[in-house]
This record gives C-alpha cells, sequence and structure tokens, in this order.
C-alpha cells in the first residue's frame, strides 16, 4: 500500500494538464531535494516489499531486491506510464543516487573480499581445489565458445573481440557468494558438507574471476601490446603489494587500537582506506571495485574489534545503498526491447544452456571425482550456479566499459536471475535439502562468540575451512560405499 501510494504520486507529479485545467509548474510541487526524497521512498520500500515477497516464494531476499530495481525501470514501470519513471527519478536526482549506488558497491565488494580472505586450506585441500577450479574453468571455456559467434552482433565498437569473448566468459563463470551463503543459511545447509564445499569453491572460484575481470578490463584499455602487458602488470603489482606488506601494516595498526573504544577509530580507517583504494585501482586503468576487493582481502580476521567495526557498515550496504544499485542497473536495462521470438531468443537459450549446464556439470563431476556421493555432488553443482548480484555488477562493469552492448546486458541479466531462482526448486527437486543430506558437520567452537556481531553472511562463511579440514578424512572414507 504505501509503495502504491508513492508511485501514484510520482506518476502525478509533473503531469500534463488536463484540457481547461491551468498548468502548474514541477517546481511548484517538488524541488530537487523534493524528488530526491521521494526517489529515495519509492526505491527503499520497493526493495524492502518485494525482498519480503521473495523470501515468501523461497527466494534469498536479494533476488527480490534485484526484481524490485527492474520493476522501477523502464521494464515494468515504464511500461505501465511512459513517463513515470522519467518524473520518479528525474535526471537532477540521478548523479546522487549514483552516488549512494557507488558506495554501497564498494562496501559490498569489500565484504566480498573479506570473506574471500576468511577461507583456508586445511585438510581437504585437495578436493576443494579441484571442485573451485571447475567451478571456475568449466563455466568460462563454455561462455567463450558461446560468444563466439556472438562478436559480431553483440559486442560493442572499438572492442577487442579476445577481450569480449573473455568478458562474457566470466560473466558466466561467477557465482553470487553473498547470495550463496544467504541461500545455506536460509535452507539451513550451511552445516552440511554440499553446503560448506560450494561455499568455498565460490570463494576461491570467484577471486580468479574478478582476476580474469581486471584482465579483461585491462585488454579492453589497452591500445597496443605493450600498454596492455603494463596494465596487466600493475594488476599484479597492486595484488602483491596489498597482500604482502599492507596486510601486515593493517594488522599491526589493528593490533595498537585499544579495545572496543578504537571501533570508531577503525571504521573510520576502512571507509578512508576503501575510499583510497578504488581511487587508485580506478587510476590504474583497473575498475574501482577491484581496490575495494583488495582492502577486504587483507583486512583483519582474528581481531574482534576490526571484525565488529565492519558489522554496520555492511548492514547499511545491504538494505539502504545497494537498492540504489539495482535502480540504477533496472534504469539502465529495458528488458521490452528485447525481441525474444528471433534470434535473441535463440541467443538467450544459448547462454542460459552453457551457463547452467557448465556451472552445474563440472563441479558435480569434480566433486563426484573426489570422494563425494552423487547426490551431494550435484547439490554443489546446484549451489554454485547461483549468481545473482555479483554477475549483475560484473554486467554493469563490462557495459560501462563497453565490452558489451545493451541487448547483451538485457540476455545477460535474465540469465543472472534464472539461474539464481532456479537454485531452491532444483534442490527441491533433486531432494538436496538438509533431511536428505548425510553428516551435518557441527560448528566449531571457536566461531560461536562471533555470531551475533557478524553480518549474515560472514557467519555462513567464518571457519568453513576448519570444518572442511577436519571432515575431509571422514567424508571420503564415507563417500566411497555411499553411491
Amino acid at each position: 500500500m504505501p509503495l502504491s501510494l508513492v508511485i501514484a504520486i510520482s506518476v502525478s507529479v509533473g503531469r500534463e494538464p488536463a484540457q481547461g485545467e491551468r498548468a502548474v509548474p514541477k517546481e511548484a510541487f517538488l524541488d530537487t531535494a523534493g524528488h530526491f526524497f521521494l526517489g529515495v521512498a519509492a526505491v527503499l520500500l520497493a526493495s524492502h516489499t518485494v525482498g519480503f515477497l521473495a523470501t515468501k516464494l523461497g527466494q534469498p531476499r536479494v533476488t527480490g531486491e534485484i526484481a524490485a530495481g527492474i520493476l522501477l525501470g523502464p521494464s515494468f514501470l515504464g511500461a505501465l506510464a511512459p513517463d513515470a519513471t522519467g518524473r520518479l527519478f528525474p535526471e537532477s536526482v540521478l548523479p546522487m543516487f549514483n552516488g549512494l549506488a557507488q558506495l554501497g558497491l564498494v562496501l559490498f565488494m569489500f565484504g566480498v573480499g573479506q570473506e574471500l580472505g576468511s577461507m583456508r586450506l586445511r585438510g581437504a585441500a585437495s578436493q576443494a581445489m579441484v571442485i573451485s577450479q571447475a567451478s571456475l574453468f568449466v563455466p568460462l571455456a563454455a561462455g567463450v565458445l558461446v560468444a563466439l559467434p556472438l562478436v559480431d552482433q553483440y559486442m560493442d565498437h572499438g572492442v577487442r573481440p579476445v577481450a569480449f569473448v573473455l568478458f562474457v566468459g566470466c560473466a558466466l563463470s561467477i557465482t553470487a557468494f553473498p547470495v550463496l551463503a544467504r541461500v545455506l543459511s536460509d535452507l539451513r545447509m550451511s552445516r552440511t558438507r554440499p553446503g560448506q564445499l560450494s561455499l568455498f569453491a565460490a570463494a576461491v572460484g570467484d577471486g580468479g574471476s574478478w582476476l580474469v575481470l581486471a584482465v579483461v578490463l585491462a585488454l579492453s584499455h589497452g591500445t597496443d601490446p605493450m600498454s596492455v602487458l603494463g596494465r596487466a602488470l600493475a594488476v599484479v603489482a597492486v595484488t602483491v603489494v596489498f597482500v604482502g606488506p599492507l596486510r601486515r601494516l593493517v594488522a599491526q595498526w589493528a593490533d595498537r587500537v585499544p579495545g572496543v573504544a578504537g571501533a570508531p577509530a577503525i571504521t573510520l580507517f576502512l571507509v578512508a582506506a576503501v575510499g583510497a583504494s578504488s581511487a587508485l585501482t580506478a587510476a590504474l586503468g583497473i575498475h574501482q571495485l577491484i581496490g575495494a576487493l583488495l582492502v577486504g582481502l587483507i583486512w583483519p580476521r582474528e581481531h574482534r574489534v576490526a571484525i565488529a567495526a565492519v558489522a554496520p557498515l555492511a548492514s547499511t550496504a545491504k538494505t539502504i545503498l545497494l537498492p540504489f544499485f539495482f535502480l540504477g542497473f533496472g534504469l539502465t536495462v529495458d528488458l521490452r526491447s528485447l525481441h525474444l521470438d528471433g534470434r535473441a531468443g535463440i541467443v538467450l537459450l544459448s547462454l542460459l544452456a552453457a551457463a547452467t549446464a557448465a556451472k552445474i556439470t563440472g563441479p558435480s563431476l569434480a566433486a563426484r571425482l573426489t570422494g563425494l556421493p552423487w547426490r551431494e555432488s550435484f547439490t554443489v553443482g546446484v549451489l554454485l550456479n547461483a549468481r545473482g548480484l555479483t554477475e549483475l555488477v560484473v554486467l554493469q562493469i563490462g557495459y560501462e566499459a563497453r565490452l558489451i552492448n545493451e541487448e547483451l546486458l538485457g540476455l545477460l541479466t535474465i540469465v543472472a536471475l534464472a539461474t539464481t531462482l532456479m537454485t531452491t526448486p532444483l534442490l527441491r527437486l533433486t531432494g538436496g535439502l538438509p533431511d536428505r543430506l548425510q553428516d551435518p558437520l557441527p560448528l566449531p567452537h571457536d566461531t560461536t562468540a562471533s555470531v551475533a556481531e557478524a553480518p549474515v553472511d560472514a557467519v555462513a562463511a567464518k571457519g568453513v575451512g576448519d570444518r572442511l579440514g577436519s571432515a575431509s578424512d571422514g567424508a571420503s572414507h564415507r563417500a566411497g560405499g555411499s553411491t
């Protein structure tokens, strides 16, 4: 009801006067600040409402939040009332929304980096690494093969073909790590072997995907081989500096911060570090989100105050700021322009089939070959097929870098949403939910104190490496006779 009221007001703002009615300038009703706050109310209400409905349908909340952004754009609201989107989100407030979206994105990517950095290989190194590499390279290769015949129609002018095909492969290889963690938590699968292995594989595989993306961006901006090589070396050099000396310096600084009283100083330092690192990588021709990811990778993982300082920022980014990224994405994509009854429909089916088959089959076979039963192996593959928010971030980066055109952006958006939506139904259909899986593993004792403080996604990820290590020998032994 509140959302309907906001949209009704937006439609009335600036409408053309009826015959005989005196025209009232838009400015007499709402100025720029008024439009901004009306837009904020609409975005947050739509995000909360559709996200809530998604949870009632058995889907992760973020899936509904993504859908809300698309519904507020030309794909839905613009179709119902052609001028409504422009009146609700006029050009004068879009830069403000974009600023909120960019802040939410860098904080989100910091959280992804922090979760990736918390993954540790102990005991189950061979099994987890084989699955993670299959999760990365099989869909990457499938995406490259599907993209080859699409170069002429969907590659933007002036882009290197190698950058285009690698980008499509990278987009199909992504797993939405935070979405996966939320799905595992909602389905009570965080303590099962498939849940732990899929989370670990998503962490390692996504780290590789972001590295591939950084190289693709370097290729897309390079005008000659030496320029491309220089940017690739810059990626490697920045990464080495961050994970080497900077990691140690940050850990030493955090150890000197006095207890809980130092939490505000740590929060201030974190925001400044994310901003500075994002600006650095942007200046080097890498995307600014890579800088935020690197700060997350080196953030202290054993320092309780440093971890506690992250929680309010993560909550704000997810609930308040990221919906504005979904709005910006929804305003960019017009799904009505896709003519799926012709060539575009064939391309969509090809992309969806390649994305789903490669992402499920590759990790499933790798899990089976390393000792998991067939059912649990297939569950791992299905879980890794969720793309969601992370792929949308990658697609937006590629679109802004002119690697893909608007039509392919729309097709890959449908693939991202479809592969995420099918996760829970496939698990129910194939018996992959916890009551059908074997051997749930106990949480490690050292993580119980942090459960109340850390965000949901971080809780799901924390200690995965330790649990895998302690259970790997028993899991492999049991799997041998339970096919």
